[in-house]
């Protein structure tokens, strides 16, 4: 599976930094100019379940790959930022709903709606000017050598998109053939990226879900994943020592579990990610792979000898795994499923591949 990646956008001072440090677990020595990347681990509690029934000398958890972007300044975004924005696979935008006198907002006062709109608009008015540019290039080529079909298709295709984005509407709602999104491949689009709204609010309001409802409302046909997150709180939580703290410190706060988890199950949501695992006495391994992804395509993700040599997929359920507690009892229950090269994985598979090369 090629490597997706997240990328955390925003405007200055809204905790996308802390954010960032707090998933990834490591220093955001973001630049003006340039990111920086860094992977999270997935806290999944059926991973546990195994880790604790097999008992394995080594256990590795699946992981996202995220990028911090460079902030964004409405109007003085440099045509650099919006190129790394356009090699991301999901845009997370992090927006500051708290209040801290402390620190400034470059438009003096809170108000996230604003924000959010804002930022849409100057993706909007990103994507606009690239595709300006490009039906210039497409022009100055024709007069210069005249035109052949791909270049023709290529232009209706720049000024279908380009309708739609005058529209004010962000390209990830336009319905599109599967030949024209191999097209937009090539292009250095941000609209057509999925989007997650974070809600940084403050101590206060970790448990206040009106705004979070409000908004959920309202973007959801903006195709807009939304959430929220104290990234305060969630820095705390993190600078715990010990699991026993951390749980009595969410408990008193009457949280069910760390909004970066969340915020983790999400992206793999938004990045269209199933989970599935491999089990060994040495070794519990849980993989990401895309959801409608077949047996072959999973068995790729572990190694490229075992798509080549595929025979067949063993898949056992978690569920069924938990409920029985034994290999041996899910076999003698018959659930044991002995599958081929047309089986889809599905979230929460254990598989064994056999192969030959």
């Amino acid at each position: 599976m090629d490597v997706m990646k997240i990328g955390i956008i925003g405007l200055p001072q809204t905790g996308k930094k802390t954010l960032y440090e707090i998933v990834t677990g490591h220093p955001a020595l973001c630049s003006a100019k340039s990111g920086i990347e860094g992977v999270a681990e997935i806290a999944d509690p059926r991973f546990d379940k195994l880790v604790a029934l097999y008992q394995p000398t080594k256990q590795v958890r699946a992981k996202i790959n995220i990028k911090l972007l460079p902030k964004l300044e409405p109007g003085s975004a440099s045509e650099p930022l919006f190129k790394e924005m356009s090699d991301t696979d999901v845009l997370v935008h992090i927006v500051r709903a708290f209040k801290d006198d402390s620190v400034y907002h470059i438009h003096g006062s809170i108000d996230p709606k604003r924000d959010i709109d804002e930022v849409n608009a100057e993706l909007i008015l990103y994507d606009l000017m690239f595709i300006e540019k490009r039906l210039e290039r497409i022009d100055k080529e024709h007069k210069r050598s005249g035109s052949d079909e791909a270049m023709i298709n290529d232009k209706e295709l720049l000024l279908k998109l380009k309708a739609h984005l005058e529209k004010e509407m962000p390209l990830r709602l336009m319905e599109l053939r599967d030949e024209e999104k191999k097209v937009i491949l090539n292009y250095q689009l941000v609209t057509i990226k999925k989007m997650i709204v974070v809600l940084n609010v403050s101590e206060d309001d970790v448990n206040n879900t009106a705004l979070f409802e409000k908004f959920r409302n309202e973007y959801a046909p903006q195709k807009i994943y939304l959430m929220h997150v104290s990234a305060k709180v969630e820095d705390e939580i993190a600078a715990l020592e010990s699991e026993k703290e951390r749980k009595e410190f969410i408990d008193a706060l009457g949280i069910v579990e760390p909004a970066t988890e969340v915020f983790k199950r999400l992206c793999i949501e938004a990045l269209n990610l199933v989970s599935f695992f491999t089990v060994r006495s040495d070794e519990v391994r849980q993989w990401l792979i895309t959801k409608g992804a077949t047996a072959p395509k999973a068995a790729g993700a572990i190694h490229t000898d075992l798509e080549r040599g595929f025979i067949r997929a063993e898949i056992i359920k978690c569920a069924d795994l938990f409920a029985l507690g034994t290999e041996h009892k899910v076999k003698e229950a018959g659930k044991l499923l002995v599958k081929g090269k047309d089986y889809i994985v599905e979230d929460g598979d254990i598989i064994t591949i056999r192969f030959n090369v």
